[in-house]
């Protein structure tokens, strides 16, 4: 029997207040990835610069970047030069006053094989990204790299069965979830662990339902850029098979490099014995498309 196995990195890293360290950082920790086997990388949300979202300030717009720019072209030379295929999440800058949170997707001969521009935009306290970013408008895709479909959204979105849902219609056999989360320090001790349970928890649920391997690669690290207490990001950056059970988990508090092997067969196998797609009752699903049901 054939058997299509493959080798997942997860990026999970510090970042710094200076962009162009950070995207050195990246690239040295994906070519790390790819020296231990990695075919598919993916790094965080936003990993070219500390989290800036903590504070409404225009100063930050700087930080973004055309795409293709000279982040996306940095990573896919280096894509190609490895043979690898990578996921970069930029800030997008697309016009004068639209701004977009974007996952680049390159392939293992440095093609620009799409991007995914954030659908979900939180505003939070410490997460104001509706004062950066504009909603997605590309929808949910996957796209056929050299070594298997993959789909990508990004943090906000990981909370979302619908965006889930839609990008393993759309053929994703793996779903990354570049992500920038973590505690406020002050709540840490009250509502941590039920913080963090929850986050694991509804993205483990979206590989049962879809039948697909998910990942989530976070950032570490205490980051304060606009003063105040700041954000403790938690990492724990894993990867979850089609029945939800953890194949590799990151620390909480380390910068490192995590690679897992997955057979992408398995994907038939898992969809055969829980054919969610096939029992879906579409016919009755279009009030999902309402704000609240009357």
């Amino acid at each position: 029997m054939s058997s299509r196995k493959i080798h997942i990195g997860l990026v999970q890293m510090r970042c710094t207040p200076r962009p162009e360290e950070n995207v050195a950082n990246a690239m040295d920790l994906v070519r790390e990835a790819a020296a231990k086997g990695a075919q598919i990388i993916c790094l965080p949300e936003l990993f070219r610069s500390q989290y800036f979202c903590q504070a409404e300030d225009h100063d930050n717009f700087k930080l973004a970047e055309e795409i293709p720019g000279p982040t996306s072209k940095a990573m896919g030379q280096l894509a190609a030069e490895l043979g690898v295929v990578i996921v970069a999440s930029l800030f997008e800058k697309r016009a004068a006053g639209v701004y977009h949170n974007t996952a680049v997707i390159l392939d293992s001969d440095g093609s620009h094989l799409g991007k995914y521009r954030k659908m979900h935009i939180p505003d939070d306290p410490l997460f104001y990204e509706k004062f950066y970013f504009a909603p997605g408008d590309l929808g949910f895709r996957s796209w056929p790299t050299r070594h298997g479909k993959i789909g990508v959204c990004v943090c906000w979105d990981q909370w979302y069965p619908e965006a889930a849902r839609l990008t393993a219609l759309a053929g994703a056999e793996i779903l990354f979830y570049p992500t920038a989360i973590g505690w406020h320090p002050s709540e840490k001790a009250k509502f941590g662990k039920a913080q963090h349970d929850s986050w694991e928890t509804i993205q483990r649920s979206h590989a049962i339902a879809n039948g697909c391997f998910v990942a989530a690669v976070n950032r570490v690290g205490h980051e304060a850029p606009a003063g105040g207490e700041g954000l403790e990001f938690w990492g724990q950056s894993f990867l979850c098979d089609p029945s939800g059970q953890m194949i590799i988990k990151g620390s909480i508090d380390r910068e490192e490099v995590l690679i897992a092997e997955v057979d992408l067969d398995a994907l038939d196998l898992q969809r055969t014995h829980w054919p969610f797609f096939r029992d879906r009752r579409i016919d009755a699903y279009d009030q999902i498309t309402k704000r609240l049901i009357d």
